[in-house]
Parts: C-alpha cells; sequence; structure tokens
C-alpha cells in the first residue's frame, strides 16, 4: 500500500528514531525547538535528504514503468484492432478468431508461474501453487459446482464480449470501434452504482452522459445509415457485456490476486477449448465460416491477434504490480488516436465536424471517470495551499505555534480519510 503524500511528509519531518529537545528555546513557542549545534543539524540534513532522494527514486522509477505500461498497452490494442481488421479480409470468421485467441488464455498460468518461480523465495511446485490458488473459489477449491456456477457464466461473457467487438469491426472502422468500446468504464460505473452501491459521484455521471452523447453523435456521423447502425450497437454491446463481466466478477467472486486472476483465466481458456471447439466446426461444414484448406488460412495474422490481445490481458490484469492504475487505462483511450491515424493513412475513414467532436466527447468522458474519488478534496487543499503561499509570512514569536498545530491537523485529518 502505497502511503499518502500527507504521511510521506509528516515522515520527511520527523524521521524515525530522531529525538528533538523537550525544552524550550528562545525564540519558539508551544515547545516547537530549533535543533541548533554543528552535528545535530548536519546529520538530520542528511537524513531527510537520504529519505527524499529514496522516496523521488521510487516515484521516478514507476513513472518510467507507468510510461512504458502506457505504450505497450496502446500498442498491444491497436495492435490487435488493426490487425483482425486486416484479417477479415483473408479470412472472413469473427467466432473462430474469438475461439482461437481465448485459448490463448491457457498460457496465462503458466506464465505467472514461471514469473512466481523466479522471483518468490518459496520455490512451490505447479501443483502447490495451483492448489493454493484454488482457494480463491472456496473451501472445497475449484468443482463442477462452482466451475458451473462462478466460471462457466464468466466465459460466456468473454466469449460475448470479443465476438461482438470483431463483429463490429467488421461493419465500421477501427477508430470509432475503439473508441465506443470506452464507454464501457462509464457503463461499470453505472452498474456498479445500481448492483455494489458504490459512492455515488456527480462528476461520473456527467462521464456517462457524455459517452451516451458520443454514440449518438457518432451514429448521426454517418448519418443513421443501417451498416453503421448495426456495427455501433455491436461494439456498445460488447462494451455492456464487459461492464458486466467485471461488476458481476467483483459481486460473486469479489477481488482476485495476481495468481487467481492468473488460473481463473487459464480455466476459461481450457473451458473454451474443450466445451467450444465444436462451433466453429459447424460453422465450417455450414459454410457460414468456410475456408477451402488449412494451408490457405493467414495464420500470421491468427497468430498475430491472439498474442496481442494475451499481452493486453497481462498487461492490464498484472500491470498494476509495478505502476499506477490510472496509466494502463491511459493507454486504452490513447489507441483511440493511435486507430485514427492508421485508419486515416489507409483511407478508411473520413473525418468531419461530428465525428471529432463525438470521438472528443467520448474520452473526455473516458478521462473523467480516471479522476479519483476525492478529487474535489485535492483540488480545494491544492486551492489552500496556493492562497497560503500568496499570503505574507507573518513574525515567528506569534505564528510558528499556530502554523504547527495547522499542519498537525491537516496531516492527521487527511490519513483519517
Amino acid at each position: 500500500h502505497t502511503p499518502t503524500a500527507d504521511v510521506i511528509f509528516f515522515f520527511l519531518i520527523h524521521p524515525v528514531g530522531e529525538e528533538r529537545p523537550r525544552e524550550n528555546m528562545p525564540g519558539t513557542a508551544d515547545g516547537q525547538a530549533i535543533v541548533g549545534g554543528t552535528e545535530a543539524e548536519p546529520t538530520t540534513g542528511r537524513r531527510r535528504l537520504r529519505c527524499c532522494i529514496r522516496i523521488t527514486a521510487l516515484q521516478v522509477r514507476k513513472v518510467i514503468w507507468g510510461v512504458a505500461m502506457v505504450m505497450c498497452v496502446c500498442s498491444s490494442w491497436a495492435g490487435s484492432t488493426q490487425l483482425a481488421k486486416l484479417t477479415f479480409k483473408w479470412y472472413d470468421a469473427p467466432f473462430t478468431l474469438t475461439w482461437f485467441a481465448t485459448t490463448w488464455n491457457c498460457l496465462f498460468f503458466p506464465l505467472y508461474y514461471i514469473g512466481h518461480f523466479c522471483k518468490s523465495p518459496e520455490r512451490q511446485t505447479p501443483k502447490q501453487r495451483f492448489r493454493e490458488c484454488c482457494r480463491f473459489f472456496g473451501e472445497d477449491g475449484l468443482t463442477w459446482k462452482v466451475f458451473l456456477t462462478k466460471v462457466a457464466p464468466f466465459g460466456l461473457l468473454w466469449i460475448m464480449t470479443n465476438y461482438l467487438y470483431l463483429q463490429a469491426l467488421r461493419k465500421i472502422n477501427s477508430t470509432d470501434v475503439s473508441a465506443l468500446f470506452c464507454c464501457n468504464k462509464a457503463f461499470v460505473f453505472l452498474l456498479s452504482w445500481i448492483v455494489l452501491r458504490d459512492r455515488f459521484m456527480g462528476i461520473r455521471i456527467v462521464a456517462a452522459i457524455l459517452a451516451i452523447a458520443g454514440i449518438v453523435m457518432l451514429t448521426y456521423a454517418d448519418g443513421f445509415h443501417s451498416h453503421s447502425v448495426i456495427g455501433i450497437t455491436l461494439v456498445v454491446a460488447s462494451a455492456s457485456a464487459s461492464s458486466l463481466y467485471k461488476v458481476l466478477f467483483k459481486l460473486v467472486l469479489g477481488s482476485a490476486k495476481f495468481g487467481e486472476a492468473a488460473l481463473f483465466l487459464t480455466i476459461v481458456g481450457g473451458a473454451n477449448f474443450v466445451f467450444l471447439s465444436f462451433v466453429p466446426l459447424i460453422l465450417y461444414f455450414t459454410h457460414v465460416e468456410y475456408f477451402t484448406s488449412i494451408a490457405d488460412l493467414p495464420w500470421a495474422c491468427l497468430c498475430g491477434v491472439a498474442a496481442l490481445l494475451l499481452a493486453f490481458n497481462i498487461l492490464v490484469n498484472f500491470g498494476i504490480a509495478i505502476t499506477y492504475p490510472t496509466l494502463i487505462s491511459l493507454g486504452i483511450v490513447l489507441s483511440v488516436p493511435v486507430n485514427a491515424l492508421v485508419d486515416l493513412y489507409t483511407c478508411d475513414i473520413q473525418f468531419n465536424t461530428v465525428r471529432l467532436i463525438a470521438l472528443s466527447i467520448i474520452c473526455l468522458g473516458f478521462l473523467m471517470l480516471l479522476l479519483p474519488e476525492d478529487w474535489d478534496k485535492c483540488l480545494i487543499e491544492l486551492g489552500t495551499k496556493l492562497r497560503k503561499r500568496e499570503q505574507p509570512t507573518e513574525p515567528p514569536e506569534t505564528s510558528s505555534g499556530l502554523n504547527w498545530t495547522r499542519r498537525a491537523r491537516t496531516s492527521m485529518s487527511t490519513f483519517t480519510h
């Protein structure tokens, strides 16, 4: 858990183990002592400097990792979208591509175990780690009842989300699809407010309204043609399924650790391969998703889409261990301008005023949803600090104790909240 800024400031002022003289010094009030001497002052200053440098170095390293994560998330999501769009030119099979990409989820737990084996001091066998992660499903572990009631429904929502997203790519351009899918953040807030009784936030209601307004404007940008309306409906349905998946997961299973999330996604991928392999066969024999021969399949594109989606899900699920979650979400919204540049280069999109406004509104709503719950308090505190800096400094004989009391109260009240 990362301490708050006020707690860090408190410990910078009072390093652990530092002794302060109790007697009152001349020119002080309320027992606030001024450390004197030629030895105590350099020692305290060096200790404070080392603490500041350590905290700053950690923050800088986390920000650097965050920038790298933003680029990786944006590249993997935009790359999978563009590559899937390209795949449909040779092999128009959205469900087979969904089934193939979801099967790659079986690699989640093996990849997690490799990282766990290299980093953790406790060298557990794969079987021991598997059993420990299975406790996430309950005392009995993973049983058929748990699989049918807690795993299978989420597997179907996973398949539905990806299938509807790929279907929408067949109808409209990649820029509109990636922008509209960002609305799932607004749907998650609305469902969490209704189902999970999360805190009501006016700023997020405004963001949800902006997302809905952007959907309507984006539909209007194409003149309400049937082809674009179907594509927009499909991607909005995909975003709704994604938000339902996230909210129900939190309601039914709660929050999962890294190993538990990796095991869950591996089970989803394995169940997809075992129980849904007959669907691509049916679609093949009914010539709904038909290909002439296995050699003619665009294996490079199929494997590329699956690998990029796997990388994207790994980054989203495990990236919060090394950086801030907000930066990961920022990588998703940055995929919209990346897709726009690619579509503009390939002449797959025509930008008009209505489309630009709609895309901007949707992205703005997404960014507003990233604001923390106490964003208003942070703004008030920032304004208070700025006003205090602008005020003239009072004489130390009458205000040093009062200023100390104010700082202490602000720090403790912030820590309590």
